[in-house]
């Protein structure tokens, strides 16, 4: 009888994991402890990915409020800054907004309408019709803002992310003043200074703003690049994909994370003798359809992983072959007839009909959305995910 288990995603618990801590070999002694547990044998191609906090706590990852404001403070000189395009995050901007603020005289916050960049909203599209503005022209001050629509919640969280992110910089220590625009150069009016906070728009927001006659443009990749008296860092994001940990401090992305997968690919070879893939995840790359956000707040989903999943899917799409191809087959006959397509299939099958509806995304993309779902983002205790059969189709047996 034909397999009937397609691909497998199983959370693994772990450890807390605290700075210092051995990562390589916490994940393979959590994988290896999990297959004896339950009952699972490896297999080439298995996958065994981690969160990336995991990998930051272990590395010691983190920075204070005063590390981000004395960065800020040296790159910017502590008079104005233009902060723009940030998200609408209590965990992963409100914090940094702090260290931003404490480090500048004046703070003038530049937010898009009606949404942020991964799609928390400040307030509806039918709202901003109902009021006659256009989103693409209008520069609103806050006062206009608060005239046209109110003080607007967030659908999950029940903050008022203007009055919030207001306070904070009062409570910095700098002077605030709020507008909301989407052209990035609306904010040279105000100052030429401009920290650009948006995360996958921020090279195309840069050069645009230098382009204008920005003076010192700069975007939260380039704040804390470096250590701050011995602070963490991320050379390569900055602020970026940073979380808060505690109220004066910041968990940053993780670094340096390819010679961690390598070596707990090797570990894992030597202790079961298969060729096993491993990832470090973050965000997922999938929307929400009811609160409309976008879940990738990481600058990347995967910033590190083995070789065997660079590239995106080369798959056929059953269905299309079944109402297509052999419409005109049934039982035994179809699936021979489909099995048999499947191994003739082209090494590449981009721009072909039959590949049609696949999904045409990275591997990594795709397999760090399905971790991110596994293992969630709460009290599981499943910072490690082990998938198998991700790479089996039809004709696997």
């Amino acid at each position: 009888m034909s397999r009937a288990i397609g691909t497998v995603s199983r959370g693994v618990r772990a450890p807390i994991i605290k700075a210092g801590d051995d990562i390589v070999e916490v994940v393979t002694s959590s994988v290896l402890d999990a297959s004896k547990d339950a009952g699972f044998t490896f297999n080439d191609r298995d996958i065994v990915a981690m969160t990336e906090a995991i990998v930051a706590r272990a590395q010691g990852n983190y920075a204070t409020v005063d590390d981000i404001a004395l960065d800020v403070k040296t790159k910017f000189g502590g008079n104005t800054v233009g902060v723009i395009f940030p998200i609408l995050s209590r965990n992963r901007f409100a914090i940094c907004l702090r260290g931003i603020a404490k480090g500048a005289k004046k703070i003038v916050l530049m937010l898009s309408y009606p949404s942020d960049e991964v799609g928390n909203h400040l307030i509806t599209l039918d709202a901003i019709d109902d009021k006659g503005v256009d989103p693409y022209k209008d520069i609103l001050t806050l006062e206009k803002y608060r005239e046209l629509f109110g003080y607007e919640k967030h659908t999950f969280t029940g903050i008022d992310y203007v009055e919030y992110y207001e306070s904070l910089i009062r409570e910095s220590g700098a002077e605030c003043e709020i507008i909301f625009a989407n052209n990035p150069k609306a904010i040279l009016n105000y100052t030429k200074n401009v920290l650009c906070c948006d995360i996958h728009t921020r090279a195309r927001t840069k050069r645009i703003l230098k382009a204008a006659g920005g003076e010192i443009v700069l975007g939260l990749d380039e704040i804390l690049n470096a250590p701050i008296n011995d602070s963490g860092f991320n050379a390569d994001y900055g602020l970026l994909g940073s979380n808060k940990a505690t109220e004066d401090k910041v968990k940053l992305f993780p670094r340096d994370c390819q010679p961690i997968v390598d070596a707990i690919q090797k570990k894992l070879y030597d202790a079961t003798g298969k060729n096993i893939e491993v990832m470090v995840y973050g965000d997922g790359a999938f929307k929400d359809p009811v609160g409309k956000i976008w879940e990738l707040a990481d600058p990347v989903v995967s910033p590190a992983y083995t070789a065997g999943l660079e590239g995106t899917p080369n798959e056929l799409k059953l269905k299309y072959l079944a109402d297509n191809d052999f419409s005109a087959l049934s039982g035994e006959e179809l699936k021979k007839a489909i099995k048999s397509k499947i191994q003739e299939k082209d090494s590449d099958l981009y721009g072909q009909m039959a590949s049609e509806g696949t999904t045409p995304r990275r591997l990594t993309d795709l397999i760090g959305s399905l971790c991110d779902l596994t293992s969630g983002s709460g009290d599981k205790g499943t910072p490690i995910v082990f998938i198998q059969g991700y790479f089996d189709n039809y004709t696997t047996e």
